[in-house]
């Protein structure tokens, strides 16, 4: 949504910025009378960090399956507030949200689970002690009972991104983007198609693409190459077919 991002409160007068803190209530009285005194912008963006200490602390008395199901709430709620347009910029596909992104699906599937194999146990606790960092396992790290979870968080993390990334295009036209992100879209929709089984090159490539597009409407790299680099990594007959 477009809003007026520095605030004034009608109460005290105090000044502040609505990208910054989130909330149109007043940081210094409280007050949720406050005017907007600049243009309007385009901002997606949520201003909450994510906070896996409870589902750490949580390890010395909680079964794995309940540590797993704290993570992915907490991851949850962070990756629903998160945006990637702030005060009208585009911002980068960044490590947080995915690892986020990756506990949320990883963590629902474990707090699931009967059993628990020890690479699982060891893949889950390392997203919770790096995901805040942006942490996460490298492609050739996720155990076979986990390719699903890797697949679809990063396709679901691509998808938040292409829905913002089209939004910023209806301000910033560029037909290169969206054509590349309509093929990522393709991809995307195969890997869903397939209950996230997929390889995880293919779904780490994924978003190597969209991070691409993403530094190239940021003006980082002076051409769209990077992504379709990417994407050529990938069968072009499995995005069209989706077998």
């Amino acid at each position: 949504m477009k809003i007026r991002g520095k605030r004034e409160c009608q109460h005290c007068g105090v000044q502040w910025s609505y990208y910054e803190t989130g909330s149109v209530a007043c940081p210094d009285c409280g007050s949720q009378r406050s005017v907007g005194l600049d243009d309007r912008r385009e901002h997606t963006a949520g201003a909450e960090s994510l906070d896996l200490q409870p589902a750490r602390e949580a390890l010395e008395s909680e079964p794995l399956t309940a540590i797993a199901s704290l993570g992915a709430e907490a991851a949850a709620e962070f990756v629903h507030q998160y945006g990637f347009i702030h005060a009208g910029e585009l911002q980068p596909l960044d490590s947080v949200f995915l690892a986020a992104t990756e506990l949320r699906h990883v963590g629902a599937e474990l707090a699931r689970s009967i059993r628990i194999d020890e690479q699982a146990e060891a893949y889950v606790l390392a997203l919770l002690a790096g995901a805040e960092d942006g942490g996460r396992p490298s492609p050739d790290e996720v155990p076979d009972s986990l390719r699903p979870a890797r697949g679809l968080a990063a396709a679901s993390a691509v998808e938040d991104y292409r829905r913002d990334a089209i939004r910023y295009l209806e301000g910033h036209p560029d037909e290169q983007a969206r054509r590349v992100l309509g093929v990522i879209d393709d991809h995307r929709t195969r890997i869903d198609a397939l209950d996230g089984n997929v390889p995880p090159g293919d779904a780490e490539a994924l978003i190597e693409a969209t991070q691409a597009v993403g530094a190239y409407l940021r003006d980082e790299v002076p051409s769209i190459d990077d992504a379709n680099d990417w994407l050529d990594k990938l069968d072009p007959d499995d995005a069209r077919s989706g077998e």
